[in-house]
């Protein structure tokens, strides 16, 4: 589990893809240069990229080599991956630390795009276009993830738009700490909602409406 603080900015030094390699079912080894992430990093150690939970397949100094499987190169935005590129890291957060962000499983539900930003000053605002399917998921106050970085959503577009978006506001340290100081319009990134609200809908997808969910239990053998 993570809570979407960004520990550091890593850098990417390769995507290599395995023989195979294809949307359904190829894989590829993705290296990146993370010196503080990399300190006591072992190996089958989660670290989250971009918001990807990966796991640690090989440490060597501040060079950290993952495996990344076909679903998440199709899914998200590490395929895209080049050379050079900064990337916002986060290990996983040990039992009994702090949950300063909000529960972020790295579990990537969509790919968003940057629409617009506008600098307020003291602040950014940034809005985001939202993949339909995801949109009932955010809510205004409400947590997201965005390439791994737990923010607050200040506004959503009205069910009935077109296109589907979410505002957060960006302080000048989330600005200066993670990618999203110099995304750009246009930029996909990673999108995570709220698991809380995924399983919420699973939960009523599964319930009677026409019986008392204390009934629906004891039919169930719950009590």
């Amino acid at each position: 589990m993570f809570t979407g603080i960004v520990a550091e900015q890593g850098s990417v030094v390769s995507l290599n893809p395995k023989a195979g390699t294809g949307k359904a079912g190829g894989s590829a080894e993705l290296i990146i240069s993370a010196p503080e992430t990399g300190a006591g990093l072992e190996l089958g150690g989660s670290i989250a990229v971009n918001g990807v939970c990966l796991t640690a397949t090989a440490v060597d100094g501040d060079r950290i080599a993952v495996d990344v499987m076909g679903e998440t190169l199709e899914r998200t935005t590490t395929g895209g991956l080049r050379p050079g590129t900064r990337v916002n890291l986060e290990r996983c957060v040990p039992a009994g630390g702090r949950l300063d962000g909000h529960v972020v499983q790295g579990h990537v539900d969509g790919v968003g795009r940057l629409l617009e930003r506008e600098n307020l000053g003291d602040w950014d605002r940034l809005r985001f276009a939202v993949p339909q399917r995801l949109a009932r998921y955010v809510a205004e106050k409400g947590s997201i993830a965005v390439d791994g970085v737990s923010l607050t959503v200040t506004a959503v577009s009205d069910a009935g738009e077109g296109e589907q978006w979410f505002e957060v506001g960006l302080i000048p340290t989330t600005l200066a700490e993670t990618g999203l100081g110099a995304l750009a319009p246009g930029a996909p990134v990673n999108l995570e909602v709220d698991v809380l609200a995924k399983y919420a809908e699973r939960l009523l997808a599964f319930t009677d409406p026409r019986k008392p969910a204390h009934a629906a239990a004891v039919e169930d053998g719950a009590e």
